[in-house]
C-alpha cells in the first residue's frame, strides 16, 4: 500500500505543473440531510456485519469440511472472500465518516479505494462465469468432470480472474492518475467510483471514458455469454434425462448458483439499462449500493438456504463450536 502511494505521489508531481491540485476529495454520502444520518449508520453497520459474518462462515465451513474439497466450492470460496472485501472497501470508511461528521478523504486513500472497488466487482463478474462453466461440465459430461476439472485447472482458473481484475483495476488507475482535479472535490458518492471521479477531473477524459466503455463491456459481455451458453447446454442436456426426478436432482446443482447470477445481472439491467431516477449520480449510488452491498449479503443466504451441502456444512461448524464452549 505504501508503495502505491508513493507511486501516485510522484506521478502527480510529474503531471500537476503549475497548476494547483486537490489534495482530498469530499464524499458527501447517501444522504446530506442529518436526520438520515443516523438511520443510515445502523442499516449499513448490521448490513456489513451480516455480510461479514455470513461470507466468512462459508469460507471457514469450506476450508474445514473435506467434503467441500471440490471446484465448484474453491470457487465460492472465493467470491466470498471478495464479497467480504467488496463491501470492507467502502462501508467502513462510509460508517466513520458519519460517526465522526467527517467527509473528507484523502486523494491517495481515493484512489486506492477506487482501484480494490474495481477488483472486486470485476472478480465476481468473472467468478460467476467460471463457476456457470463447472455447472456446464458437471452436468453435460459428468463423466469427464474429474479429468477436465483438475485441482490445478481449478486453481488457475481463479488465479487467472483474480489477475485479470487487478489488471484491467491497473489499467483504470494508470488513466485516473494522468488526469488533474482542479477546483471541484465533491463527490456525490458514498466512496470514490469511477465514473463520478472522472466527471469531476479538469483535464479532458475522453481516452478514460472510452477504455470504461470498452473494458466495462467487456468485463460484462464475456462472463455473460459463458454463463448464457453454460445454461443452454444444461437445460438442454437437463431435458433429455426421462425422470423428473432426475431432471431436479441434475438442476438443483446450479440452482443456487444461477439465483445469484440472476440476482448480480439482473441489477445490472434494472440500474443501468432502465433507471428510474432522473439523476444520473443517484442511479450510480444505488448500482454502487446494490453491487457492493446488497448483492455480497445476499449470496451467503443463498447458498446456505439452497444448497444442502452447503446447509450440513454450516450446521457441523456451528455444532463444532457449540460443544467446544
Amino acid at each position: 500500500m505504501k508503495t502505491l502511494y508513493s507511486f501516485l505521489q510522484i506521478s502527480r508531481n510529474m503531471h500537476q505543473g503549475n497548476q494547483t491540485t486537490i489534495t482530498e476529495f469530499i464524499l458527501l454520502g447517501l444522504s446530506n440531510q442529518a436526520e438520515h444520518q443516523n438511520l443510515l449508520f445502523v442499516l449499513f453497520l448490521g448490513m456489513y456485519l451480516v455480510t461479514v459474518v455470513g461470507n466468512g462462515l462459508i469460507i471457514v465451513a469450506i476450508s474445514l469440511d473435506t467434503y467441500l474439497h471440490t471446484p465448484m466450492y474453491l470457487f465460492l470460496a472465493n467470491l466470498s472472500f471478495a464479497d467480504i472485501s467488496s463491501i470492507s472497501n467502502s462501508v467502513p470508511k462510509m460508517l466513520v465518516n458519519i460517526h465522526t461528521n467527517s467527509q473528507s478523504i484523502s486523494y491517495e486513500s481515493c484512489i486506492a479505494q477506487m482501484y480494490f472497488s474495481i477488483v472486486f466487482v470485476v472478480t465476481d463478474n468473472l467468478l460467476l462465469g467460471t463457476m456457470a462453466y463447472d455447472r456446464f461440465v458437471a452436468i453435460c459430461h459428468p463423466l469427464n468432470y474429474i479429468t477436465l476439472m483438475r485441482p490445478r485447472f481449478c486453481i488457475l482458473l481463479t488465479v487467472i480472474s483474480w489477475l485479470l481484475s487487478n489488471i484491467i483495476a491497473l489499467t483504470h488507475t494508470l488513466l485516473l492518475i494522468q488526469l488533474l482535479f482542479c477546483d471541484h472535490n465533491t463527490l456525490p458518492h458514498f466512496f470514490c467510483d469511477l465514473a463520478p471521479l472522472l466527471k469531476l477531473s479538469c483535464s479532458g477524459t475522453m481516452i478514460n471514458e472510452l477504455v470504461l466503455f470498452i473494458v466495462g463491456l467487456s468485463v460484462i459481455i464475456f462472463p455473460f455469454a459463458l454463463i448464457f451458453f453454460s445454461y443452454v447446454c444444461i437445460i438442454r442436456a437437463v431435458l433429455r434425462i426421462s425422470s423428473t426426478q432426475g431432471k431436479w436432482k441434475a438442476f438443483s446443482t446450479c440452482g443456487s448458483h444461477l439465483t445469484v447470477v440472476l440476482l448480480f445481472y439482473g441489477t445490472i439491467v434494472g440500474v443501468y439499462f432502465f433507471p428510474s431516477s432522473t439523476h444520473p449520480e443517484d442511479t450510480d449510488k444505488i448500482g454502487a449500493v446494490l453491487f457492493t452491498v446488497v448483492t455480497p449479503m445476499m449470496n451467503p443466504f443463498i447458498y446456505s438456504l439452497r444448497n444442502k451441502d452447503m446447509k450440513g456444512a454450516l450446521r457441523k461448524l456451528i455444532n463444532r463450536k457449540l460443544s467446544s464452549l
